[in-house]
């Protein structure tokens, strides 16, 4: 069977290392990168170390508005899919390269798997929100990481073909482990740090970085707190940062992004995570490490309701607060399946 994967961000690369392995064991893979994260550092890391095989289409399309950036994207995956002809297009998360893909397999009535089906975030202000409900609405083949994510789907009317395989994040972390340990003395002796004395900081999500108030704010907390914080600065985030007269304390590490396994080193060892990435989010929970959310809700309830997770939006005072005192409770239950997910899908598609 023939497969077009589509990826294109960061998170994406991440999911589809897990997924590759597993479906080239049975399948005709063929990796096609929008190029939405278009430059090395945001990208052509990651393939170094997650050993991802190297795209066979890359569209090169880079950043821009949403609609020119979605449109770039749809017209190069049509033009693959007319030349491919596969019987499955898969698309993960919540990107403009998914919508781009769910909108271009459907059109030429290519079966859909979207992978990570069923998050929801109630905001329709978020792109990404609009992206996965289009993705979803459009799939064939919906697979779920939690059973939230069912009921969010049955509760819209989707119950065909719906199934819960658990994370492919989980199954590419627990590859990843033993490496990012081995690696971690490097790394944290290289930025002169040592586990649990320093916090891990990413922003880069459009509601914190296209809202100068609330950036300010995050930054303002950052340099409130009293250990050293690490920040690798997402493109976004040093442009929006470029255009202001904010500086930052000395205990703040600008940093350039790292590949997936120097950031995984960093978090395992991080006193806490403070974030607005999804992926984050659920890589603290795996690793164990308390996260601190830099938004005003959450995909990932669950890690919420666990405890681990504690969601401060932009407010400098709540967000110094939690970074001082959150502590989270001694139960540390699996979340979003078992490393397996992978396995299952390439199972469903046989």
């Amino acid at each position: 069977m023939k497969i077009v994967t589509v990826v294109g961000a960061r998170p994406q690369f991440i999911k589809a290392a897990g997924m590759s392995r597993e479906l080239r064991k049975r399948h005709e893979e063929i990796l096609l990168n929008t190029g939405q994260h278009y430059d090395y550092e945001m990208a052509g890391i990651f393939f170094d170390g997650l050993e991802i095989p190297l795209a066979k289409y890359d569209l090169g399309v880079g950043s821009g508005s949403h609609g020119a950036q979605t449109g770039a994207m749809l017209k190069g995956i049509e033009e693959v899919l007319l030349s491919e002809r596969p019987d499955w297009v898969l698309v993960y998360g919540d990107t403009n390269s998914t919508l781009s893909g769910a909108l271009a397999a459907a059109k030429l009535h290519i079966p859909i798997g979207h992978v990570e089906a069923g998050l929801r975030s109630y905001n329709r202000r978020m792109p990404e929100e609009i992206n996965r409900i289009v993705a979803d609405h459009l799939s064939n083949m919906l697979l779920c990481p939690s059973r939230t994510a069912l009921a969010n789907l049955a509760a819209e009317g989707i119950v065909q073909n719906v199934h819960l395989i658990g994370d492919v994040m989980l199954d590419v972390l627990e590859w990843a482990r033993p490496r990012a340990e081995a690696m971690t003395p490097e790394v944290l002796g290289r930025l002169g740090l040592r586990p649990q004395q320093y916090f891990l900081a990413t922003i880069h999500r459009s509601e914190n970085t296209d809202d100068p108030r609330r950036l300010m704010s995050i930054l303002e907390a950052l340099n409130s707190l009293g250990e050293p914080v690490v920040f690798p600065l997402h493109p976004r985030t040093r442009k929006a940062i470029a255009g202001s007269d904010f500086s930052f304390q000395t205990h703040v590490r600008i940093t350039d992004p790292f590949g997936y396994l120097e950031m995984m080193s960093l978090s395992r060892s991080a006193r806490s995570i403070l974030t607005d990435s999804g992926g984050l989010q659920k890589e603290a929970y795996w690793l164990g490490v308390p996260c601190i959310t830099l938004r005003d809700e959450t995909e990932w309830v669950e890690t919420v309701e666990s405890g681990w997770n504690k969601l401060v939006g932009a407010d400098s005072d709540e967000i110094r607060k939690a970074a001082c005192s959150f502590a989270p409770p001694a139960v540390h239950s699996p979340l979003y399946g078992d490393g397996r997910a992978a396995e299952r899908l390439a199972g469903l598609l046989s």
